[in-house]
């Protein structure tokens, strides 16, 4: 492994496509034998920064259309909180579930979870039947795994009832120094972001243009309004650019005055920031307060003019019956994530008098997210990256997340010894430092 190391420091592909395939490497993991004992603990008081250990684990054995990535960066998703925190679902579930559908799959079923859906690097080996990359192409990796031995998934890879989330329900994840993923996941690297940037687009990326530009999403057009909840988070901080790059409006929701001063840099003019308004969608008996409601939606139509013909939502529990009652007549909310909780509450009305869409949407497929990464690739989309941590710091960025005291990704470096490595086009980036810079590192991202 300290060959791969070395080669990494140099940040040389060639350099790094000519190791040894290591025995071993470091991993941010969660362990089967601490399932029992989390699941004594109230699940609003388990601690990532406790449950999330670095450890060196075994090298995987390469299957066929699989390839070895040497990892040089990863970042956190909410994937990642929820297999730190064990709920809602300890993810050794689905690693027992994919193990026993065949021999292969086997090797998923560890008493370790490697964890990470996200990762830039380079690839380092190429199983049998992978044509299409070779050892030192640098790239990112999607976290789709389609399994398409049903007609289901052909027409659209999430609607294949075998596709799997990697790092999430699959083992041999991107917070780590190899992972083990399947060709049809690479995609390359922009080459004018470093490491860390351009391991922080991936799902929160592609969620976004699923959601917001995809037909299978809410197909947005130009002169739409669209309304963003958490705008200065991962897939709300992307979905602001789609909008203003695709001629939308956006109608920013953010949570505190440094997120509203980042989506005003982003170009966003009109922005609700729900600390300030005080809202509070819900009672101590859990019922709605449907005048917070209603305040909620005129502060929109103050903003905007008019109600949202698109409602980004991700928090779930939360926001999602206001979202039904403020999406404007005919108009769509396009549903991922449910970061508050599962059991959604709306007034039906509001839905079927006024002939509105709800529509679900989970990730993206292979080509919305080829799609997404070539905007990134031109310079049109930029990655919005609040801070970095190292390998061993898996946990505490976990934690971060977990917190919401992040603005836009939060990254990890994996086998990158440091910052700012990885940029192959420096006259782009040149010409788009001000944007990037822009999205990077911003103040106040500390826990309350």
């Amino acid at each position: 492994m300290s060959q791969l190391r070395d080669a990494a420091a140099t940040d040389d592909p060639r350099a790094i496509a000519a190791c040894d395939v290591p025995a071993s490497f470091r991993a941010a993991v969660i362990l089967a034998s601490e399932q029992k004992e989390i699941a004594r603990t109230p699940a609003a008081d388990r601690d990532p920064r406790k449950t999330v250990h670095v450890q060196e684990v075994a090298t995987p054995e390469l299957g066929h259309g699989e390839v070895l990535v040497a990892a040089m960066a990863s970042s956190i998703n909410y994937n990642t909180v929820w297999s730190a925190l064990f709920e809602p679902v300890p993810t050794f579930r689905f690693l027992r579930t994919l193990g026993r559908t065949s021999p292969e799959a086997a090797r998923h079923d560890l008493p370790y979870h490697i964890l990470g859906s996200d990762l830039s690097g380079v690839v380092l080996r190429t199983g049998p039947g992978v044509h299409e990359w070779k050892p030192g192409d640098e790239v990112v990796v999607h976290c789709l795994q389609p399994d398409l031995q049903t007609p289901g998934g052909h027409d659209d890879a999430l609607l294949d009832p075998g596709q799997k989330v990697w790092g999430y329900e699959t083992n041999f994840g991107g917070l780590a120094e190899v992972s083990l993923v399947k060709a049809n996941q690479l995609m390359p690297k922009p080459a004018h972001l470093t490491w860390e940037e351009a391991a922080s687009l991936g799902v929160a990326l592609s969620t976004a243009y699923r959601q917001l530009v995809s037909d299978h999403g809410a197909g947005m057009k130009q002169g739409e309004r669209v309304l963003i909840w958490g705008a200065g988070g991962g897939v709300g901080a992307y979905a602001t650019q789609f909008a203003l790059n695709g001629g939308a409006i956006p109608i920013c929701v953010v949570s505190s005055q440094a997120k509203a001063d980042l989506c005003r840099g982003m170009g966003a003019e009109l922005i609700i920031d729900r600390s300030a308004g005080n809202y509070t969608f819900w009672d101590d008996q859990d019922r709605p307060r449907l005048g917070e409601w209603g305040r909620f939606r005129s502060a929109i139509r103050s903003l905007a003019g008019d109600d949202p013909d698109i409602v980004i939502e991700h928090p779930g529990r939360d926001t999602f019956g206001v979202s039904v009652m403020v999406a404007a007549r005919g108009g769509k909310v396009v549903t991922c994530a449910s970061t508050t909780g599962y059991q959604h509450s709306y007034d039906n009305r509001h839905l079927w008098m006024h002939v509105k869409r709800i529509i679900g949407s989970h990730m993206a497929n292979y080509k919305e997210a080829w799609s997404a990464n070539d905007l990134v690739a031109s310079g049109a989309i930029h990655p919005v990256l609040s801070r970095t941590y190292p390998l061993e710091g898996a946990g505490e960025a976990t934690y971060d997340v977990a917190g919401n005291t992040h603005h836009g990704k939060v990254g990890v470096l994996c086998l990158a010894d440091r910052e700012g490595r990885g940029v192959r086009d420096p006259e782009l980036r040149a010409r788009k430092l001000d944007q990037i810079n822009l999205f990077h590192h911003n103040p106040g991202a500390q826990r309350a």
